[in-house]
């Protein structure tokens, strides 16, 4: 999986799946842009692998949640590279909280973030892909809870639910210009977000037993994953989604 001369932005590539795809990325020969909101040296970590796979890195802080900070990312991204090819909405996060005590502030932050930052970024980018008439690719890192109820969580599972949307409509919308939008949706990966499950030796050997194959994912699964359908070998592959969850999906037994 070629990608040399492409240019690809991440968001959120501080640190954990983000990471592990700007990582694959360069290593596929794409020069990486490193966007990242708040954690400034796992975005500096980030740009050094990304330097010592060979490839060229730009790192971006860019908060997600507000629309001219996606603009101004994918700008300052074609201004710094010269164009943009590929582009991975990978930053989300997730809030826990009773259904009932769910605030608006809550709801407002996860939806921004998840969904909305997702709808503008590729928004942007699109506008570019338009104005080069370049056939490019949008990969979308949605999770396993577009599908899976996930109590406690459901703002989060209404926003990844909307990506997969998202990535559906463009494919068909966008399809004629050659640009293909896919969907990666992990399951229990092993990084910050799920650190309570990882702390928590008897919750995570429950959570392991629905896995199939026996045991958390690694970053590198999905980020694997991602320069495929980053590749040309992903030319006629668009509209669809990828779950990279070692079976969970299709084995959970809510405890």
């Amino acid at each position: 999986m070629k990608l040399t001369g492409k240019v690809a932005i991440v968001t959120g590539g501080s640190r954990g799946i983000g990471a592990a795809i700007c990582d694959r990325l360069a290593k596929a020969g794409a020069d990486v842009v490193i966007n990242y909101r708040s954690h400034q040296e796992g975005a500096q970590a980030t740009l050094e692998a990304v330097q010592k796979a060979g490839a060229s890195g730009h790192i971006v802080q860019a908060d997600l949640s507000q629309v001219e900070n996606i603009q101004r990312l994918v700008e300052e991204s074609i201004e710094h590279f010269g164009k943009v090819d590929i582009l991975v909405n990978n930053a989300g996060l997730e809030k826990r909280s009773d259904f009932w005590e769910v605030t608006e502030a809550e709801y407002d932050l996860v939806l921004n973030v998840n969904l909305k930052a997702v709808f503008f970024a590729c928004q942007a980018v699109v506008r570019h892909f338009r104005a080069t008439q370049n056939p490019g690719r949008i990969i979308n890192i949605s999770s396993v809870h577009e599908e899976l109820p996930f109590p406690h969580f459901t703002s989060y599972c209404a926003s990844k639910g909307g990506v997969q949307m998202i990535t559906r409509n463009l494919a068909v919308e966008l399809g004629e210009m050659g640009i293909t939008v896919n969907n990666v949706s992990p399951g229990a990966i092993a990084t910050s977000i799920n650190q309570t499950l990882l702390d928590n030796p008897e919750k995570r050997k429950q959570v392991t037993r629905n896995i199939p194959l026996g045991r958390l994912g690694d970053p590198e699964d999905v980020a694997g994953l991602v320069a495929f359908l980053a590749s040309d070998e992903a030319k006629y592959v668009t509209g669809s989604t990828f779950y990279v969850d070692g079976g969970l999906l299709w084995n959970y037994k809510e405890q």
